[in-house]
């Protein structure tokens, strides 16, 4: 998402949550990864949790900063076409990124981080256009409240009360299996599926929340203390909501929804003081060069998987002969396995320089 006047401390957190999407989604070996590099494996919460989150989180935020002059410039038609086809465009990259490199069209998983983005993308940039501030708030807290009472309360059909401790005893997964075409990441459910994407939807609403407290005309040290106090707020709500219904990126929870929230509330503060304040930007240009091309820089990160992760184009895997390469000189897998995920993100990230110092942004 790009603005008319950028924010640089929006485009380095975003860049730097791409980073380490990056990361977590490419180590050298899935047999060998640091735990807070691996998703939880239902309840609870881990760092490389908090990255899909915040990425929808920050999209929020690019929402209004992007189009909180150009509405008023541009007939309500003309903005929601361009909202209509920015969203297909990116959902068709997301489908082209599965089928690659085999294009097996009997093999398509319709949802995905992709397809989520380009969903929670269309719904909440037409919530901005047709809604007033406030009403976008109140919608977010309520869907929150109607998602918690549908999954800790309601029936499920065949299973009676929902059981939350379990994947396949919650209406997300019976949603899921009954409605979702396709492959699912899941036998019966899709972390990125159908009812969780109103959590993923609240997440995109808060950030436009934050976005607006940025943009009030007071002096920025009090306006971010309010946007702090916010994201404790947030972060606290959470926690305590997450004794009813608990924190689970898989369900996209409502208290995952607000702690994520939160957390990213507070990252964005940081680096508002850090970039937009004391100038620090230049120190870590690299982040702003992912921030600035997101969604290009992801695309092709998942394109060169089957050239640097697996034996489709070359006959043989590069990582499986790095990570082996390491560990017979005696370093940890582990090491290993981080250090060759970070140097993918160095691949990656010189053709992503290179399109920032031509200051080519390529817009979806």
């Amino acid at each position: 998402m790009s603005t008319n006047a950028r924010v640089l401390s929006v485009d380095i957190l975003r860049g730097l949550t791409i980073m380490l999407m990056i990361v977590v989604n490419s180590p050298g070996s899935w047999s060998a990864v640091y735990a807070p590099l691996l998703h939880a494996e239902w309840n609870g919460i881990t760092p490389t949790d908090m990255v899909f989150p915040s990425f929808l989180f920050i999209v929020g935020v690019s929402i209004v900063l992007s189009m909180h002059k150009r509405i008023e410039a541009q007939a309500l038609g003309a903005s929601f076409r361009k909202i209509f086809f920015r969203s297909l465009k990116i959902y068709a990259v997301g489908i082209f990124l599965w089928i690659w490199p085999d294009f097996d069209l009997g093999h398509v998983r319709f949802v995905g981080v992709l397809p989520r983005i380009a969903t929670v993308y269309f719904i909440c940039a037409s919530i901005y256009l047709f809604t007033k501030r406030s009403d976008q708030l109140r919608l977010a807290l309520g869907l929150l409240a109607l998602y918690t009472v549908i999954m800790v309360f309601v029936p499920v059909p065949g299973v009676g009360m929902p059981d939350l401790s379990k994947p396949m005893a919650n209406w997300a997964n019976y949603l899921d299996n009954l409605l979702l075409p396709g492959v699912l990441y899941q036998k019966t459910w899709d972390p990125e599926g159908l009812l969780s994407t109103v959590g993923a939807v609240c997440t995109t609403l808060l950030g436009m929340t934050a976005a607006h407290l940025y943009l009030k005309r007071e002096e920025q040290t009090t306006k971010l203390f309010r946007m702090m106090r916010l994201g404790a707020l947030l972060l606290g709500a959470g926690y305590l909501l997450g004794y009813l219904f608990p924190i689970n990126k898989a369900l996209w929870s409502s208290s995952f929804v607000l702690v994520t929230a939160g957390v990213s509330l507070q990252g964005w503060v940081l680096c508002s003081l850090l970039f937009d304040q004391n100038k620090a930007g230049r120190s870590i240009q690299l982040a702003e060069a992912f921030g600035k091309n997101p969604i290009v820089s992801y695309a092709l990160s998942s394109v060169l998987i089957s050239i640097f992760y697996s034996d489709f184009f070359l006959g043989f895997s590069i990582s499986k002969l790095f990570v082996g390469a390491l560990t017979s000189w005696g370093i940890a897998a582990k090491l290993a396995s981080l250090v060759y995920a970070l140097l993918y993100v160095g691949v990656i990230g010189l053709p992503t320089w290179y399109l920032f110092k031509k200051k080519i942004y390529i817009k979806l």
